[in-house]
């Protein structure tokens, strides 16, 4: 947090909001082992490089643009890993934002299929979608509130037949508190303390 506030990070500012990274990988066990590194994602890579077959295909999508010429520099992503779109989309059941979300939206909730409904599900398509390669906000090892649906928002139902309401948990997390503790926990852990600067090396800078 210190560092995002010297970067002119701030709750005040949706298009710079702080960031902070997934930490975790394992959104399918029944029990979260910190101990354990393959818990962890690669801190030394950004998120669109977790899978190799993630990473060759942004590769080859760098080196498509390098060869086209059309006057533009080539690039590996074509969207960021912050944004005030980003933070809506993960705070949507809280107000303010949820006003804002549906500004955004154009006077609706958006579709409930691209609705944050589940961490494991938001996890697993930053490993495959090129156009989602976001990171993590405060509120996931702060604030358990954002992931329930205590306004009874009317989110919808997903073309699979579920409806949303409150956000699906990891199995390894019996409610939004325990969520949190652990997630805390994760991010204070050895593993985390001792990889923690990549990270930073690629969000901040050297």
């Amino acid at each position: 947090m210190r560092l995002n506030t010297l970067a002119g990070r701030s709750f005040n500012d949706l298009t710079q909001y702080p960031v902070v990274p997934w930490v975790i990988k394992d959104y399918a066990s029944s029990n979260l082992d910190l101990t354990n590194p393959a818990s962890f994602r690669d801190l030394t890579k950004p998120i669109g490089a977790q899978e190799p077959a993630q990473a060759a295909r942004f590769a080859e999508r760098y080196h498509s643009s390098e060869d086209a010429g059309m006057g533009s520099k080539p690039f590996h992503y074509g969207s960021h890993y912050s944004s005030s779109g980003i933070v809506l989309h993960y705070l949507l059941r809280l107000e303010p934002f949820t006003t804002e979300h549906i500004k955004l939206q154009g006077g609706r909730f958006d579709v409930a299929d691209r609705l944050f409904h589940s961490i494991g599900d938001t996890w697993r398509t930053c490993l495959t979608n090129m156009s989602d390669v976001k990171e993590l906000i405060p509120e996931f090892f702060t604030n358990p509130e954002f992931l329930r649906n205590a306004n009874a928002l009317p989110l919808g139902t997903m073309q699979k037949g579920h409806k949303l309401g409150d956000v699906e948990l990891p199995p390894w997390a019996s409610s939004p508190e325990d969520f949190i503790r652990k997630h805390r926990a994760a991010l204070e852990s050895d593993f985390v303390s001792q990889h923690l600067h990549h990270w930073i090396d690629l969000i901040f800078g050297y």
